[in-house]
């Protein structure tokens, strides 16, 4: 089994005709890996991801074949399909806050788009917006325009992408509220298959690659509540970092409320117990 890449949260190991998706415990923050691991965060992340490509069969094919992937890496990998991954990333807003509610103050738009005047941390946008950035193998991922999505892939592309990630950001979006919790944003990533079909891949609707806020106590004009790991960057500033290496360590009380807010995501969205690190 050969290894293909390491990034930040996981390793990509390629087998046969198939690759393994390895979830680490690892967590960053500003495109940083902190030093410090989340206990059951790989695992926990992936079958999140195995619950929502379930949930959303039907509205786009995934790259999970299997689970069956060697005992060490079992509840945190997945056996998938190998794809010519889209050069951009795909990400859909519901509510306002983060990178672009720093973009909206500064123009009143969010990847081009123009928002109402007005609008504060967690307001609800009138609509999902599809707000695509770079995927930058250095340095951050910069936001950009549809426009500039439609130059890198072609228009016919760039239509599937925005309409398939709007639709996820929707299908989830309503499930999630059902059992409590607000979507406010989330990132997808889709790759080509050999026959051109597009493809769900990676990670969907984690709590690495969303936010999601209790519903119940949603406010806006104030910083939400999360189960995800804007708890771990808020930490991380409140320390002073300049958000380059070396990242601080996490102190264990911040690891275990964050793992917490992790379990209590992963239980509210699924209905599952999370016991001891076992489904």
């Amino acid at each position: 089994m050969e290894l293909l890449h390491s990034g930040k949260v996981r390793d990509v190991y390629l087998d046969g005709d198939d690759l393994i998706l390895v979830a680490s415990d690892r967590v960053s923050v500003y495109d940083v890996v902190l030093p410090t691991p989340i206990p059951d965060k790989g695992a926990i992340l992936t079958q999140l991801s195995l619950w929502w490509f379930d949930q959303l069969h039907g509205v786009v094919p995934n790259h999970v074949i299997s689970t069956d992937v060697p005992a060490e890496w079992a509840g945190r990998a997945i056996r998938c399909r190998r794809l010519r991954m889209a050069p951009v990333e795909c990400v859909a807003r519901g509510y306002l806050t983060g990178g672009g509610l720093t973009e909206y103050r500064q123009s009143g738009t969010v990847s081009g788009i123009e928002l109402p005047p007005g609008l504060v941390d967690g307001d609800k946008l009138p609509e999902p917006i599809f707000t695509p950035s770079t995927k930058a193998t250095e340095g951050h991922d910069e936001p950009i325009s549809f426009d500039e999505v439609q130059n890198i892939v072609g228009a016919d592309e760039a239509n599937r992408l925005r309409d398939l990630t709007l639709e996820i950001y929707r299908r989830g979006a309503d499930l999630a509220a059902e059992r409590g919790i607000i979507v406010a944003d989330t990132k997808v990533e889709f790759g080509w298959a050999p026959d051109g079909e597009l493809v769900l891949a990676d990670e969907v609707l984690t709590s690495d690659s969303s936010r999601f806020w209790p519903r119940d106590e949603w406010e806006p004009g104030r910083p939400q509540r999360s189960y995800d790991k804007q708890f771990v960057r808020d930490w991380a500033t409140s320390t002073g970092w300049d958000k380059q290496p070396p990242a601080p360590e996490i102190p264990d009380h911040i690891v275990k409320a964050t793992q917490a807010r992790y379990v209590e995501g992963y239980e509210l969205l699924t209905g599952n117990k999370w016991l001891n690190g076992q489904l």
